[in-house]
């Protein structure tokens, strides 16, 4: 997955002013440094955070987020940007991290916890319950890999953004590993039923997915209940233009059949 920021238009360690009558919310600083990655390793049981960005407008369209990145992912998708995410580390202190977070509250609307696959982290639902706490909402981007972790999160989530690799066909090509599809399609139905806010989305080429196929998975998408799908076109590093591009006419099909569609 990739998470893409923007920076904010205060910088950091700008000194803040209250107006009179106002609460003021100078005890904390509220543009406190992020933190920085571990020097010494930290023990096994440490949740493997392995990235932040503080501030993106992207990540989970409408809001403003800090993304906390989860290294580990038992796939390898051929066209993933974050490949030093595959593996399980601990690069950042959850605690650090947490502290960070207390100070942005009131700043952004919401954590978006992503990776790497989050789900894989056994710690999650402690993370989520952090941050809950500090009265931000919160989002996960997640490719479906483990049904039954996201099913004892999906409560306490208020949007998820679920990636879609391919169709029947072409799951195992991207993903590397056999039988891919079915764990994600039960994370769908999960979703489906809870009525969570989700997106689902697919990094798309060409070349592992003509436009035909797009058109049919994304048909059937919307056919089981789909309301927001969003095509991405992949690129052969972040920020660099998409390698093809997505016709005029399938975009205005996409259009039709979901209630919110984007072309990124």
């Amino acid at each position: 997955m990739n998470a893409a920021s923007s920076s904010s238009n205060a910088p950091e360690g700008a000194p803040q002013h209250a107006e009179p009558g106002t609460r003021r919310l100078a005890a904390r600083p509220a543009y406190a440094a992020p933190p920085q990655p571990v020097a010494q390793p930290l023990p096994r049981h440490s949740p493997a955070i392995g990235g932040l960005v503080p501030f993106s407008t992207v990540d989970w369209p409408g809001q403003l987020a800090a993304v906390v990145f989860i290294s580990g992912c038992p796939w390898r998708c051929h066209y993933c940007h974050n490949t030093e995410l595959q593996t399980r580390a601990a690069r950042y202190d959850w605690r650090e991290t947490r502290a960070f977070l207390e100070t942005r509250t009131g700043l952004l609307d919401a954590v978006v916890f992503s990776g790497g696959e989050p789900l894989s982290e056994p710690r999650l639902p402690s993370l989520i319950r952090d941050v809950r706490r500090m009265g931000y909402r919160v989002g996960l981007h997640t490719a479906g890999i483990y049904p039954l972790r996201l099913a004892d999160v999906l409560r306490h989530l208020d949007w998820v953004g679920l990636d879609i690799k391919a169709d029947a066909q072409g799951y195992d090509d991207i993903t590397g590993r056999r039988d891919s599809q079915r764990p994600a399609l039960a994370c769908l139905t999960q979703l489906l039923s809870a009525g969570t806010d989700f997106e689902c989305r697919i990094t798309w080429h060409p070349d592992w997915l003509d436009e035909t196929r797009l058109l049919t998975l994304a048909r059937e998408m919307a056919r089981r209940g789909v309301r927001r799908f969003a095509v991405q076109g992949a690129r052969s590093s972040p920020g660099a233009p998409p390698g093809r591009a997505l016709s005029a006419q399938a975009q205005s099909l996409l259009t039709q059949w979901f209630s919110e569609f984007t072309y990124r």
